[in-house]
């Protein structure tokens, strides 16, 4: 079975395109397009393996200096467009 590729705009933040791979509400890869190239390392190296809902519970509502919102934030939101998209398509 083949992972499902979604790729998300971000918006706020210095990392301007998201693409995640994800497998059983898994997340199996994330490639991240802009921003900080060690920080974004770091939470790919983190994410992978680790179970969609985890990841937003997480990340979700963290914030990046004086922006309301950053890129661990921005994949919380990817990852719940996700996740509503999957539900509608159920």
């Amino acid at each position: 079975m083949q992972p499902e590729i979604i790729e998300y705009k971000t918006s706020g933040t210095c990392c301007q395109l998201m693409q995640v791979a994800i497998l059983d509400n898994k997340i199996v890869d994330a490639q991240f397009h802009g921003g900080c190239n060690g920080n974004l390392k770091g939470i790919r190296s983190l994410i992978t393996g680790m179970n969609v809902d985890e990841v937003i519970e997480r990340l979700q509502g963290i914030t990046c200096g004086p922006r309301p919102t950053s890129c661990p934030d921005q994949l919380a939101k990817c990852l719940i467009e996700y996740k509503q998209k999957t539900t509608v398509a159920k």
